[in-house]
């Protein structure tokens, strides 16, 4: 593929950022996935010990092709719009495509009544799990974007001893340190602060509407940052004490990934504003984990032209078909 060099007026990383998610795109690309939204159907995957997540399949009608299997970040879903033009691209491509949410995440706050952390991996390594069985296929590939892209790297660590064949990984501007991720949402850009508490406090509410013994309306009402809702929520729903225990236990720099077995790809941007690219460099790199950083891309963005096409969704599709 040719390197990926944005026109001037989109190199700015607020803009490649803002508009992986947000703005015109939604209009402009909606065509592009209407195959992959046409065939769409819910599905509920047992995770184990009673718990349920839910994704989306799209399957070519002439039978199984290969499957991949894409993870939304933060308080997105299998509807964002970057994992939407993900997702239509490579099904285009001729890829059977599942979109599988975290908990708590789309519309799946009734499957469970204890909340979504970033610690719950083993859940969703079962529910990779359940839908490999329940839609076998010749290959089977997993695609995150942001804490999605952590879950898959993660999650690509335990797929050998759970008997899942994983062919590939591929990991977006995965979150490698959590907390100083958060630092930096705190001290930044103050739109993208904004915009994950806005979303994390409309899923708790969401969640406390179902399941009112919960307890914490009050607590949600009175804290209006990022730092004071870990300082509450984290002792209350997981089981640390402190946030920077909660955050370490999701955190996958060091040596996490060092028995990392399953073929994977990193791709992040040198001007990410939300994941410091930095990062990267305490990342473990066994020979089956490459690295890929990009100039510009924004978080997520990699936005190619006006057209608001996606070189990301490209690389990836690249990176899955290469033996």
């Amino acid at each position: 593929m040719q390197p990926f060099r944005p026109p001037w007026l989109l190199r700015s990383r607020h803009v490649q950022t803002i508009s992986a998610t947000t703005g015109p795109r939604r209009l402009l690309r909606r065509n592009t996935w209407k195959a992959l939204r046409r065939c769409a159907r819910e599905v509920i995957l047992d995770a184990g010990e009673g718990v349920h997540l839910s994704g989306l399949f799209s399957g070519h009608a002439d039978g199984p092709r290969d499957l991949v299997t894409i993870v939304h970040g933060w308080e997105g879903s299998g509807n964002s719009l970057y994992v939407l033009s993900a997702a239509g691209y490579l099904f285009d491509q001729g890829f059977d495509v599942f979109r599988l949410h975290l908990r708590d995440h789309g519309s799946s706050h009734h499957l469970n009544r204890e909340p979504f952390t970033c610690t719950r991996l083993s859940e969703a390594v079962a529910a990779l799990g359940t839908a490999h069985r329940q839609f076998p296929h010749r290959r089977h590939f997993l695609v995150g974007f942001s804490l999605g892209g952590n879950f898959a790297l993660r999650m690509a660590l335990h797929t050998p001893a759970a008997g899942i064949d994983l062919a590939k990984v591929v990991a977006i501007c995965p979150v490698v340190l959590p907390h100083l991720t958060m630092e930096d949402l705190e001290a930044g850009f103050f739109v993208y602060h904004a915009y994950f508490l806005h979303k994390w406090k409309r899923s708790l509410r969401k969640k406390l509407a179902l399941f009112p013994d919960l307890g914490y309306g009050e607590a949600l009402h009175t804290r209006h940052t990022l730092r004071a809702m870990n300082e509450y929520f984290v002792p209350h729903l997981t089981e640390f004490a402190q946030p920077i225990d909660y955050f370490m236990g999701y955190a996958i720099a060091g040596d996490v990934l060092a028995g990392l077995m399953v073929p994977s790809h990193i791709l992040a941007a040198a001007d990410d504003p939300v994941i410091d690219v930095r990062h990267m460099e305490q990342l473990a790199r066994p020979p089956c984990l490459s690295l890929e950083v990009t100039p510009h891309g924004g978080h997520c963005g990699f936005i190619k032209n006006f057209r608001m096409e996606s070189w990301a969704d490209e690389r990836i599709a690249e990176f899955l078909v290469t033996s």
